[in-house]
């Protein structure tokens, strides 16, 4: 939309341009397997930092078991950040190597 503003000596021309709010960019969460954590403790952590059902967690579970990685979940980096810090610090308090990274969706 123009608008035309008058003045004694000159005309000025305004142009309202629409900006859409870009959308902050997302982060997979992603949990890697390893030979010695257990299966049970995974679901676990899936259940406590990432609020999924049992069978949601269990089923993740067995993509990082078979598949070598699963997606925990997508967030901005803040959140994505927080909850790889949670989870690390969780697992190697529990004395587990469970790996938890996460990458640019």
């Amino acid at each position: 939309m123009v608008h035309h503003i008058k003045t004694d000596t000159q005309i000025v021309v305004k142009d309202k341009v629409k900006t859409q709010a870009q959308k902050p960019p997302r982060y997979k969460v992603l949990l890697l397997n390893d030979d010695f954590t257990p299966m049970d403790f995974v679901v676990s952590v899936l259940r406590m930092f990432f609020e999924k059902g049992y069978e949601e967690a269990t089923f993740i579970m067995l993509q990082v078991h078979r598949k070598g990685v699963g997606v925990c979940g997508v967030y901005v980096y803040d959140v994505a950040e927080m909850k790889v810090s949670q989870v690390n610090e969780y697992s190697r308090r529990r004395g587990f190597p469970l790996q938890c990274t996460m990458e640019k969706e």
